[in-house]
């Protein structure tokens, strides 16, 4: 790689971690999730410190509200009862809201559940940085992405304790130190790659297990595996995220000493 490439790159990587920096310490960001309730845990329809009465339903969440709740729908007070389907868009723009905390309406394998951001949330409060390695350009490696004949589904456990199922679309293969590594990845719905990986500093000096988001692969399967840009997941800013942990086979064996590494947090 020439030295003006290799600047650039480092250059570009630098303004990515300034974006990534911006973002989860946003207002909304992933520092401000302080609970995710799910509703068939709470049947009376009452959640921790939320007003309101919250119902599920197979096609809706139903809120009932009075003026004492305190709770705004698309801006205005509710008083009565409302039907709520998933919030898509940024968590700044859910449809509910008490306060300045924002109430996100979830849907996963079939269950609804509401999670609460507040800006006042103590990891907020508490975040200084994240520690990311410098860019190296060693780390960003020619892959291959080989497409499994249709997708497959692996049950993996996830952060919240629970099990669920894991949709991979191929894997994705690259060297690291002459030795080819493979990794087991998603495909979104753009055409790029999400892998969920460990590696040998998992747990020692980076978080217990990272994703990977390559570009799509072009027409002959050939992408840029970029550890340098490896991510930590949402769970490592909030424990009410639900995070897969990596599938079977996608512990490397190898330390990747780059990316993102950990969260850092005032003394």
């Amino acid at each position: 790689m020439s030295t003006g490439h290799s600047a650039d790159a480092a250059q570009d990587w630098k303004h990515w971690h300034e974006q990534r920096t911006e973002t989860v310490s946003a207002p909304y960001g992933p520092l401000s999730l302080t609970g995710t309730h799910w509703l068939a845990d709470h049947p009376e329809g009452h959640l921790p410190g939320i007003p309101g009465h919250w119902a599920d339903t197979p096609d809706a969440v139903v809120l009932t509200a009075g003026p004492h709740d305190g709770l705004s729908v698309d801006g205005a007070p509710l008083t009565g009862e409302v039907r709520l389907g998933a919030d898509g868009g940024p968590v700044a723009g859910a449809r509910v809201a008490v306060g300045g905390r924002r109430l996100v309406v979830i849907r996963r394998e079939g269950q609804w559940a509401v999670r609460d951001f507040d800006p006042d949330a103590a990891a907020r409060r508490a975040f200084r940085s994240i520690d990311a390695t410098a860019y190296d350009e060693r780390w960003a490696v020619p892959g291959r992405f080989t497409p499994y004949d249709e997708d497959r589904t692996v049950t993996v456990g996830n952060a919240d304790g629970k099990e669920r199922g894991l949709g991979l679309g191929g894997e994705l293969s690259f060297r690291i130190g002459g030795v080819e590594h493979v990794l087991k990845a998603s495909v979104e719905a753009d055409g790029s790659l999400w892998a969920v990986f460990a590696d040998a500093t998992s747990g020692v000096s980076s978080y217990r297990f990272r994703f990977l988001r390559p570009a799509a692969p072009d027409a002959d399967g050939r992408t840029t595996v970029d550890f340098n840009r490896a991510l930590l997941p949402p769970c490592a800013f909030a424990d009410h995220f639900i995070c897969p942990f990596p599938p079977p086979g996608n512990t490397l064996p190898v330390g990747i000493a780059a990316g993102e590494r950990n969260l850092r947090e005032r003394p």
